[in-house]
C-alpha cells in the first residue's frame, strides 16, 4: 500500500469559497479539515449569484480559507503533498481567485499543482465518504448542473443525460424569487414545502414521455410562475398557505421526474456496466429530504445500493477538490503554472454539449 498523501484543497467556482487538508491514499482517505466561506448575506439583496461580486468576495477570502484550514488541521505547507484547485467549471471570476492562489502557493513553496474538475470532485465524493468501488452511477443535482454519470475511474465518465435547460437547484432558486422566498431558494423552498399539499396544484413534469434519461425544469418554473399569478388575481396576494402549497407542488414535480429519470438511468447504466451495484447522489440539491428519500426508496425496489454522503459534503466544498486532486496525484497527473481557468469543461468529453457550445468550448 503507497504511503498517504496530504492535500491542500481550494474551491471557488461559485458562491462558497472553501479551502480543505484531505489525507489518505485512493478509497480510503480522511478529512483533516474543510472550511467554508459562505457569500449568502452579499447576494441576499439581488435573488441570487451575482458574478462579479462573487468574485470579489473569493479574492478577499480564498487566502484566509487556506490559512484557516492549515491552521485548523495542524498541519503546515511543508506537510502538504501537492495543491488542488478547481480549475473549472464555474463562474470565471471566482475560479480564477482560487486557481491565482494555488498558482502563488505552488510558485513559493515549489509544491505541485493539481487542476481539479469540480465536477469531477462531486462525482468522486462517495469514493472520499464511502470508499466505494468503481463502477457506480452518480446523480449530480446541483445549482448549476444536473447529469447522470456513469464513474467508471477517477478520469472516466459516461454521462447518460441530463438537463437541457436550467439545473434543479436554479430552479429552486428562481421558484423562491417568484414566490417571494429568501435565497438560497432550495432550503427556502423546501421549508414551505412541508406545509404544504403536494396535490394542490397539478404542475407538468416535463419529457417523463421521453424514454431517455434527459430533463428539464425551466417549464416547470414557469407553471409555478403562472400559477402564482393566477393565484394573486384572485386572492389579491399570495396567502401563506397557497404559497405552501404551491412549493410542495414544485417539490414533488421535481422529484418526480428525478425519480423516474434515475430508473431509466439505472436500466441504462446496467446495460453498460453490469457489474454496477451503486447508485449515488451529490450536489446541493441532494441535501433535499424528499428527493433523497424518494431515491432512496427506488433503489431499495430495484436491489441498488444508495448513496449520499453527508450533507456538508453535498454542497460546494474544498474537500471533494482535494480528494479529487489526490486521485490525480497518484495516477501521476499534475499541471503547470501556465493552468488555466475554464468556465466551462464536460466530464464527458466524447458526448456532445446538453446545453450547447460557444467560443470556450461546451458548457456541460
Amino acid at each position: 500500500m503507497s504511503a498517504p498523501l496530504t492535500i491542500l484543497g481550494i474551491e471557488s467556482s461559485c458562491d462558497d469559497t472553501a479551502a480543505a487538508v484531505v489525507r489518505g491514499v485512493a478509497g480510503s482517505a480522511e478529512v483533516l479539515t474543510n472550511i467554508v466561506y459562505d457569500q449568502t448575506t452579499a447576494h441576499a439583496a439581488f435573488g441570487g449569484v451575482v458574478p462579479e461580486i462573487a468574485a470579489r468576495a473569493h479574492a478577499e477570502k480564498v487566502d484566509v480559507a487556506v490559512q484557516q484550514a492549515l491552521i485548523s488541521s495542524d498541519v503546515a505547507l511543508r506537510d502538504i503533498d501537492a495543491i488542488a484547485v478547481t480549475a473549472g467549471p464555474g463562474l470565471i471570476g471566482g475560479v480564477l481567485s482560487g486557481v491565482m492562489c494555488a498558482k502563488g502557493l505552488s510558485a513559493a513553496t515549489g509544491l505541485p499543482l493539481i487542476g481539479v474538475n469540480h465536477l469531477a470532485g462531486h462525482a468522486l465524493t462517495p469514493q472520499l465518504t464511502d470508499g466505494i468501488a468503481f463502477p457506480y452511477l452518480m446523480l449530480l443535482v446541483s445549482g448549476g448542473h444536473c447529469q447522470f454519470l456513469l464513474v467508471h475511474d477517477a478520469e472516466t465518465y459516461t454521462r447518460l443525460g441530463g438537463t437541457i435547460d436550467d439545473a434543479p437547484g436554479e430552479a429552486f432558486d428562481k421558484t423562491a424569487r417568484i414566490l417571494g422566498l429568501p435565497q438560497p431558494g432550495g432550503p427556502a423552498v423546501e421549508a414551505a414545502a412541508a406545509q404544504g399539499d403536494p396535490t394542490a396544484f397539478p404542475l407538468p413534469r416535463p419529457l417523463m414521455n421521453r424514454d431517455d434519461c434527459n430533463m428539464s425544469f425551466s417549464g416547470l418554473k414557469t407553471a409555478v410562475l403562472r400559477a402564482r399569478d393566477a393565484v394573486m388575481a384572485e386572492h389579491g396576494g399570495l396567502p401563506e398557505a397557497i404559497r405552501s402549497d404551491l412549493c410542495a407542488s414544485f417539490q414533488g414535480a421535481i422529484c418526480d421526474v428525478l425519480t423516474a429519470k434515475s430508473r431509466r438511468a439505472l436500466k441504462a447504466a446496467r446495460a453498460l456496466a453490469p457489474d454496477l451495484s451503486t447508485f449515488a447522489v451529490a450536489g446541493g440539491v441532494a441535501a433535499n429530504t424528499q428527493i433523497r428519500t424518494a431515491l432512496s426508496g427506488l433503489c431499495a425496489e430495484l436491489e441498488t445500493d444508495f448513496l449520499a454522503p453527508p450533507l456538508k459534503l453535498c454542497t460546494d466544498n474544498a474537500a471533494m477538490i482535494a480528494y479529487a486532486g489526490l486521485l490525480r496525484f497518484t495516477a501521476g497527473m499534475t499541471d503547470d503554472l501556465t493552468l488555466s481557468a475554464r468556465p466551462r469543461w464536460p466530464l464527458d468529453q466524447s458526448s456532445p454539449a446538453m446545453l450547447g457550445s460557444g467560443k470556450k468550448g461546451a458548457k456541460a
